[in-house]
């Protein structure tokens, strides 16, 4: 069974992207995009989370509400309680989490210390190849191989 830290381990992009509660939404939009992501972590000082700011916020807190991307500061529209995983939890675990709280990332701690952040499409490329792998060994299995 997989866990969060394998998740991380297989990542594509193992560089832990945050910015600043002081940047501008400007900032963190490009950043965003430059590195096609859908979430960044925010911190104030290196590994110390103070919150989130996903794809949804924008449009919520931003979007919505016609505010300015360059006048307003990412503490103004990021989500401050975040929802996190340690290493060792399974990737089942995680889906649930996502799935029962309507969240699309989660940062994974393992000691304390912030290794990375998964989202929900790890988690399915993850349970997709599970499945993959289980549902070859009932063929042959089944075949008698």
């Amino acid at each position: 069974m997989a866990t969060a830290r394998d998740l991380i381990k297989n990542k594509s992009v193992s560089q832990i992207l945050s910015i600043s509660p002081n940047a501008t939404m400007l900032e963190a939009i490009k950043m965003m995009a430059k590195y096609n992501v859908g979430a960044l972590l925010v911190e104030a000082v290196a590994d110390k989370v103070m919150g989130i700011l996903t794809e949804r916020d924008v449009v919520l807190r931003l979007d919505a509400q016609g505010r300015s991307a360059a006048d307003t500061k990412v503490s103004e529209v990021m989500t401050e309680k975040v929802l996190y995983v340690e290493s060792n939890q399974s990737v089942e675990e995680c889906m649930e989490l996502m799935n029962s709280k309507g969240i699309r990332h989660l940062p994974v701690y393992q000691s304390g210390e912030l290794l990375g952040l998964i989202s929900i499409r790890d988690v399915l490329r993850e349970v997709i190849s599970e499945q993959k792998t289980m549902i070859s060994h009932l063929e042959n299995y089944i075949s008698g191989l």
